[in-house]
């Protein structure tokens, strides 16, 4: 089991899916984690499921793609921890959004919404607690991308350019932040059993079962298991790296 005992970690998506799961490894693991997400009934769920495993959670809610709900996020967990130089040291940006469709039939509207939570959110929660990273000169961040950005996906073009996005944003940070021994690494899941999958068509999902070389979809806990290696020591020097988590469906760059 790994060891975040007196870490901080932030994971924004914690609501559901894949960042409820990454929360709950965090918590286990030892670390204090604060969950944000605009559900705020999902949220405490998280916090609910999080107490059987003696961990500690607090739900917060944030909007990620609204700079200033982020900065209120920020605040909130500072004043929170006010105990002498301890940081937020660990920051997973696993908050997405989907929907597939056609790239003619996506509006302005949806565009933005795409945009804001899948790429600029990561953003705004990054600038917000890198900071005092940098002053410390430690920290892990983790970004959830999606194998789309690899590889792009039909009827998910948007979303495939900005999770392409956050993989660059990911490599370019780590060359940006390696002098303040800030690692900074993005995991990449492909079909994954969260609730977006879910309202798929059922042909949809077997059809992507056939296609993965281990016939079968992967839990959102598989996935929460690779971002708990990229916020432990055992990636110290491990940075601006691209996992993919997809049971061998994408296996060429």
């Amino acid at each position: 089991m790994f060891d975040l005992k007196n870490r901080l970690a932030v994971v924004t998506g914690g609501a559901s899916g894949i960042g409820r799961e990454v929360v709950l490894k965090l918590a286990e693991s030892g670390a204090t984690v604060f969950s944000g997400d605009l559900d705020e009934i999902g949220n405490a769920e998280t916090v609910r499921l999080s107490q059987k495993l003696n961990g500690r959670v607090r739900a917060l809610n944030v909007d990620v793609g609204d700079f200033e709900s982020v900065a209120e996020f920020s605040r909130t967990i500072l004043t929170v921890e006010k105990k002498g130089d301890r940081i937020v040291e660990i920051v997973v940006n696993a908050a997405g959004w989907d929907k597939i469709q056609a790239f003619l039939d996506s509006s302005p509207d949806f565009t933005d919404k795409i945009i804001n939570t899948n790429l600029k959110g990561p953003i705004n929660v990054i600038r917000s607690f890198l900071p005092a990273m940098m002053d410390a000169s430690r920290g892990k961040i983790i970004n959830i991308s999606s194998d789309a950005g690899r590889v792009g996906s039909m009827g998910e073009t948007i979303y495939s350019g900005a999770k392409g996005g956050v993989i660059a944003l990911t490599k370019s940070l780590a060359r940006e932040t390696a002098r303040h021994t800030i690692n900074v690494n993005c995991v990449c899941p492909g079909p994954t059993n969260t609730p977006l999958l879910q309202a798929q068509p059922e042909i949809m999902r077997e059809k992507l079962t056939k296609a993965i070389p281990f016939r079968r979809i992967a839990e959102p806990t598989e996935v929460a298991d690779a971002v708990l290696f990229f916020a432990s020591n055992m990636s110290d020097y491990i940075t601006g790296q691209v996992l993919s988590v997809s049971g061998g469906l994408t296996m060429a760059d």
